[in-house]
């Protein structure tokens, strides 16, 4: 396993790429709990910080796509570079005004998630310009969807060690100069400058108007609604069983399960279409929600949270091969972006469905609430099968050397994006 993630990290690049994204993307992971933390520090309310959090939310949903079919039209460094400044600007104006302008806070912090840099996207649309077999892209995309929970769990932890040395002030402008950093080094690598996307189709749905990437983003909403559930029906339990103590216990169980699926699914070579090994994964993801319907003590709910997080970064991986297969030429960047967009957009949902359920329910009926809407992830891609199963023709690679410097045919990557 650890043989597979080295060949790919030795490769010309990928190192560079993978830590500089990583850091680009620090200033969206800490985001919502930097915010919560500066308004409580200026004495704001709750429901303030709250609203706050949620616009960047709200504007961050709506610039990944909009900035990924910029990055696919101008290039990475065009757009990359002066979205991570401007976001970066915008923070350090809400963090220097505070709250009590909040016309300016609610306009600075929509300005920071608009401008939020499509780094994520960014990356998969590198990866096969850097490796160059097929299957060691695939290890990426698992490699990719790791970093994501290592990302969402270092991040938080950053947050409160500068508030804890400085301020919640300092570490709103600190971190967010740090992602700009981070976003510096990737546009200024060579991949990234000599990257360009395929010739497109002139049409307003830009990525949008690939039915199997609709299907896809369909299933993908109900996964982020299932997790996004998961921590308020947490939050609930853990208020009878320990405490934030027990919480922060379950949350990270959550991201070691995802961690250790994700890294034994990369390590290992798959065969058949992904369509439906995604279809199995997400079955299984749906089954093992399940037992947290029984909340029992403490350490069993651990466990079983831990075991509820193995086929997260699975499905988040194979979805990226899917992404890939079903973008249509030109819009690989603006399609993985959707990917985001989606996820995050039912991770919100997750939330604010989960409340109401747990308030009249309880608990129980909370941790049910991921089992159903996993359980509609897997009827979505049930229903949809057929679209899937035909990846987008105008999608697929021509006979030409677009992905190969050395002119060699490689008809194995669906973007059709170049080097």
């Amino acid at each position: 396993m650890a043989a597979g993630y080295a060949e790919i990290l030795r490769a010309r690049h990928a190192m560079r790429l993978l830590t500089g994204t990583l850091v680009g993307r620090l200033p969206n992971a800490i985001a919502a709990i930097a915010i919560v933390l500066f308004v409580r520090e200026e004495g704001g309310t709750y429901s303030l910080a709250g609203a706050l959090a949620a616009v960047y939310g709200v504007a961050n949903a709506v610039g990944q796509p909009v900035l990924g079919r910029l990055v696919d039209l101008r290039g990475q460094p065009k757009v990359q570079l002066p979205a991570a400044v401007l976001s970066a600007l915008a923070m350090t104006v809400f963090a220097l005004v505070g709250t009590d302008t909040p016309v300016v806070a609610y306009l600075a912090v929509a300005a920071a998630g608009l401008f939020t840099p499509p780094l994520e996207g960014g990356l998969r649309a590198l990866w096969p310009s850097v490796l160059p077999r097929e299957e060691q892209v695939h290890v990426a995309y698992a490699m990719d969807a790791i970093a994501q929970e290592v990302m969402f769990t270092v991040g938080p932890l950053l947050v409160t060690v500068c508030v804890s040395l400085w301020s919640a002030q300092a570490a709103l402008i600190v971190l967010n100069v740090i992602g700009v950093l981070g976003a510096l080094s990737v546009v200024l690598s060579k991949p990234s400058r000599a990257w360009r996307s395929a010739p497109r189709e002139a049409h307003w749905l830009g990525a949008l108007r690939s039915p199997g990437l609709l299907a896809l983003l369909a299933a993908f909403l109900f996964i982020g609604l299932a997790l996004g559930s998961i921590t308020v029906a947490g939050v609930s339990y853990a208020d009878g069983n320990g405490g934030d103590a027990v919480y922060g216990w379950m949350m990270a169980a959550l991201g070691l399960g995802a961690l250790v699926g994700g890294a034994v699914y990369g390590a290992r070579q798959w065969s058949g279409a992904p369509e439906g090994r995604l279809r199995w994964l997400v079955a299984l993801l749906a089954l093992f929600y399940v037992p947290l319907a029984i909340v029992p003590g403490p350490v069993a709910m651990v466990a079983l949270t831990a075991v509820a997080g193995v086929f997260l970064a699975p499905c988040i991986a194979c979805a990226f091969i899917v992404v890939d297969r079903h973008a249509p030429r030109g819009t690989v960047t603006e399609a993985f972006s959707w990917l985001v967009t989606t996820f995050t957009v039912g991770a919100s949902v997750g939330t604010a469905v989960a409340g109401p359920v747990v308030e009249w329910g309880g608990t129980r009926w909370g941790f049910a609430v991921p089992a159903v809407t996993g359980a509609l992830a897997l009827l979505v891609l049930l229903a949809t099968g057929r679209v899937l199963s035909a990846p987008h023709a105008s999608g697929r690679v021509a006979l030409s050397s677009e992905n190969d410097p050395n002119r060699a045919v490689q008809p194995r990557f669906s973007s059709g994006d170049r080097a």
